[in-house]
């Protein structure tokens, strides 16, 4: 077969990725479900008590999956929308639109789940820390990407606008992932880093990344379930929508 024969953009069309979503989706919530129970159980049943936060440090299990999510989506996020803005493609600002929502929730229970362990760690639910400050600000700018694209009524103008704003907003998710390192805070530093090796135990850590998995089946599945929605929204009078609710009648 010649490469150059092969319909490589042919699922940069709305209505062709619309299908292949609904293919992918069952695969990615089953996968998310069998990594969520195998990650619960190692984090909340397998793994170790730890000598200095005892019980209360299993939280990590959820709060930290999800801080990385948080910052992950946010550069994915910003990628398909810079995309949708440099090439002006409509798919890759719609699935910009459909990853916001899930990135502000994660960001949301990084937030909550992170005072949950602050209680016990510092005494207290909250503090202008570094990190936790910056990761608030990473919720503001989830939040203003969907709410200015739902004050503009025309679709393409609501994603260049929202664009220039994740793309600026970019800026925040490297001070969020440093602050541990650029200044003095209360945050305790990363577990877990490329350049050295993990300090926490092989359990912990296993519990932690399949958990991390987990999150990055359901994130997709949602996504693609958000942008199927938006492509019929936006699609509603192409023949092919017409077609397609015609037969579900």
């Amino acid at each position: 077969m010649n490469f150059r024969d092969i319909a490589w953009f042919k699922y940069s069309s709305p209505a062709s990725f619309y299908f292949l979503a609904g293919k992918m989706i069952p695969w990615f919530w089953a996968a998310a479900a069998v990594f969520a129970v195998a990650g619960l159980y190692i984090g909340f049943f397998v793994a170790p008590t730890d000598f200095q936060q005892g019980e209360a440090y299993r939280i990590i299990f959820i709060h930290v999956p999800a801080a990385w999510m948080s910052m992950f989506l946010y550069v994915v996020m910003a990628g398909w929308a810079g995309i949708g803005l440099a090439f002006n493609t409509r798919l890759s600002s719609m699935m910009a639109t459909a990853l916001a929502p899930t990135g502000a929730l994660f960001t949301f229970l990084a937030l909550w789940t992170g005072s949950l362990w602050g209680k016990p760690m510092w005494g207290t639910w909250w503090v202008w820390d570094a990190r936790l400050t910056s990761e608030l600000i990473l919720l503001f700018l989830y939040i203003g990407f969907m709410s200015l694209q739902a004050a503009i009524d025309d679709p393409r103008r609501a994603d260049r606008a929202g664009a220039v704003l994740a793309l600026v907003g970019v800026v925040n998710v490297p001070i969020i992932y440093f602050s541990v390192k650029w200044w003095n805070t209360l945050h305790q530093g990363a577990s877990i880093s490329l350049m050295q090796a993990p300090t926490m135990a092989a359990t912990m850590l296993t519990g932690m990344l399949v958990m991390a998995l987990a999150c990055w089946m359901y994130s997709i599945a949602v996504a693609l379930m958000r942008v199927r929605c938006i492509i019929v929204e936006r699609e509603r009078h192409a023949q092919w929508v017409s077609e397609m609710r015609g037969q579900l009648k």
